[in-house]
């Protein structure tokens, strides 16, 4: 079933995981919402600095952002309340994982990429 996924730490460059996971989240038919520090966009969704507003429901949030850069976005991460958190490699944090088990939030650390492929996503 096609999730609306938060992509936090979005970039329109190529090379970056950021950028195959968006491309690779519509191949397989899910509604990324791309939030990064800058970038026009990718495949015309644009790369938001703040999460919209108008943002109603929310399956699942994976994370690009270094665990020094996810401080600024705890609050907003536990208030979305999304179905899960995916820690992608080089992101796991254990000061948000504490946090995220306090609002009852699941969270898994994988590959967001592996995952589509795999069909476990």
């Amino acid at each position: 079933m096609p999730e609306t996924v938060l992509l936090l730490g979005a970039s329109e460059n190529p090379m970056r995981y950021s950028h195959m996971a968006t491309l690779m989240l519509l191949e397989y038919g899910h509604k990324p919402v791309l939030v990064g520090k800058s970038g026009i966009g990718v495949q015309g969704l644009p790369i938001l600095r703040v999460v919209p507003e108008d943002l109603q429901r929310l399956d699942t949030i994976t994370l690009y952002l270094n665990p020094l850069h996810q401080v600024a976005w705890y609050n907003t991460i536990i208030s979305l309340k999304p179905g899960r958190v995916i820690f992608n490699p080089g992101t796991e944090n254990p000061e948000l994982m504490e946090r995220l088990d306090a609002a009852n939030i699941p969270y898994l650390q994988a590959c967001t990429l592996v995952m589509l492929r795999a069909g476990q996503f």
